[in-house]
């Protein structure tokens, strides 16, 4: 089976794909800097990407909670499963209300299909928006300070791997956290513990934050969505833990001290 990996160079698609080919299983990047090239903004370059692919790691930029998302969503999948794709992935926010209709839209497909759901991302604090405030040692965000189970990605692509490879994972909704619940506040605590540096979470208002995003470049558009995903989600609704890791491959989910150990040199080197 070729698996067509959409957000290949990104945070998940990137060690997908890494691990797809230790396990010497065929697969292609779908971005707009792959040949051919795929872009959720033109519906043109769906096609030729899906061409003779068996599977689909579906992964949607911005958010699947952005306007136009689930319309893609939609029209994306009924074009797959109409070309032979056999198996879908589809990586999902947890408490988002149009993540969870576009995992309608997958399900219903008539494709084999597993949901990987998941709550923040450890790494957006190295590798992601949040890097450069760590570094600054200031995170400002328009986000009370309530708890958030944050998910290693490393795990998240563990468990899209074995979805896409191995059989017992058709018709599952894995719903992956880490194993306790942070603050933003606790986040800061263990940075500046793996560091030696001072790094603290200071929450901002929504006109504040978007000033700031302004500032970096940040499109207006992703700004407002940024603003309303923060407001939606992150307001104490995923305060509480899953066991999805476990489920999908009999182990724990790695802790975020471990997460920031491991990459301590990201945040003391500029």
């Amino acid at each position: 089976m070729t698996t067509l990996v959409l957000g290949g160079t990104g945070k998940t698609g990137r060690r997908v794909a890494n691990r797809l080919t230790v396990l010497d299983h065929p697969w292609r990047i779908g971005s707009r800097s792959a040949r051919p090239p795929f872009d959720w903004t033109d519906r043109s370059t769906w096609a030729p990407a899906l061409d003779g692919a068996d599977s689909v790691y579906v992964t949607y930029y911005p958010d699947l909670a952005f306007p136009g998302a689930l319309a893609d969503i939609q029209a994306f999948t009924s074009l797959a499963v109409a070309g032979g794709v056999g198996r879908l992935v589809l990586l999902s926010g947890r408490g988002e209300p149009m993540a969870e209709a576009a995992e309608q839209v997958v399900q219903s497909s008539g494709a084999d299909w597993t949901i990987v759901r998941c709550s923040w991302f450890m790494q957006n604090f190295s590798e992601g928006y949040l890097l450069d405030p760590v570094l600054e040692g200031v995170i400002a965000l328009p986000i009370a300070d309530v708890p958030e189970p944050f998910v290693d990605v490393d795990d998240i692509a563990d468990v899209v791997v074995a979805a896409l490879t191995q059989e017992g994972h058709g018709g599952k909704l894995y719903e992956l956290t880490g194993p306790r619940l942070l603050t933003f506040t606790d986040v800061a605590a263990e940075l500046s513990k793996a560091t030696g540096r001072d790094i603290v979470y200071v929450p901002v208002t929504a006109e504040e934050f978007a000033a700031g995003a302004r500032e970096q470049g940040v499109p207006e558009n992703e700004i407002e969505g940024l603003n309303g995903l923060f407001a939606e989600v992150l307001d104490g609704r995923n305060a509480h833990l899953a066991d999805g890791v476990h489920q999908a491959l009999g182990r724990p989910a790695r802790d975020f001290t471990d997460y920031a150990t491991a990459n301590k040199a990201i945040w003391t080197v500029r």
